[in-house]
């Protein structure tokens, strides 16, 4: 579907109006592909008008396998090369790690669009490819139903914006990176989480958090919420990870 400048403009407008501001564990990776450096950092200071987010950014297909093999990403925005076959193999490998991940192409000609979605591409970008605003508003189309602001499950509320959790109008004290797990698997409720997948996701330089950092955060979390819950809301998966479940 070809979006023109007034009905992305609109989509911007009401979101804003919602007020869609996350606090850290909003956090979402990214990875620019293709982009010279001084406008991946304009789609970057775009995107931050809705998300905080971590961007990295990659020369070519080649340099973005690199990253993608160490790192896991929320979201990937690709400049389209020209190579089909690479492509194809990268975004098989890809989903085939994060089935989550969203691919969001960019490209000068319509005609390639039913291509890129055959590829396996969540949403293509053929007009106003280089307007880093426009592209922003596409992310935040493609993204905004992982994020929220505040999470009310029973008595238990998590007001992510302002960082306080209440439940049965008592105050539960959670600060930092325990705080962020907790709404970071909160907002993907039954869904298991590794310990590689969480520090991805909430440390800015996950090759120096070790996963003994995750455990010892989840153990805090669950101490303080037994303490005032009566029960544990985040399980352990064996040999997979964590989820939220209430």
């Amino acid at each position: 579907m070809k979006w023109d400048r007034v009905s992305i403009y609109h989509n911007m407008l009401i979101f804003s109006h919602l007020n869609l501001y996350l606090d850290e564990v909003g956090t979402m990776r990214i990875l620019t592909v293709g982009f010279d450096e001084e406008f991946s950092k304009e789609v970057e200071k775009e995107i931050e008008k809705y998300f905080i987010c971590i961007v990295d950014s990659a020369r070519d297909l080649y340099d973005a396998s690199n990253f993608t093999y160490f790192r896991h990403y929320e979201l990937i925005i690709i400049v389209d090369e020209g190579v089909k076959f690479s492509l194809e193999r990268y975004i098989n490998s890809v989903k085939a790690k994060k089935k989550e991940t969203k691919i969001i192409m960019l490209t000068k000609s319509s005609e390639n669009q039913k291509m890129f979605f055959s590829l396996g591409a969540d949403d293509v970008i053929y007009s106003h490819i280089n307007e880093a605003d426009l592209i922003a508003a596409r992310v935040l189309a493609n993204m905004r139903n992982l994020y929220g602001t505040k999470i009310d499950i029973g008595k238990l509320c998590i007001d992510i914006a302002n960082k306080k959790i209440e439940y049965d109008d008592k105050i539960v004290s959670l600060n930092g990176k325990t705080f962020d797990i907790l709404a970071y698997l909160a907002l993907r409720k039954q869904r298991v989480f590794s310990k590689d997948e969480i520090i991805n996701a909430l440390w800015e330089e996950p090759e120096y958090v070790s996963d003994n950092t995750v455990e010892v955060a989840i153990n805090q979390i669950r101490k303080r919420l037994k303490s005032i819950l009566g029960f544990q809301v985040i399980h352990t998966v064996r040999r997979r990870g964590y989820k939220f479940s209430y």
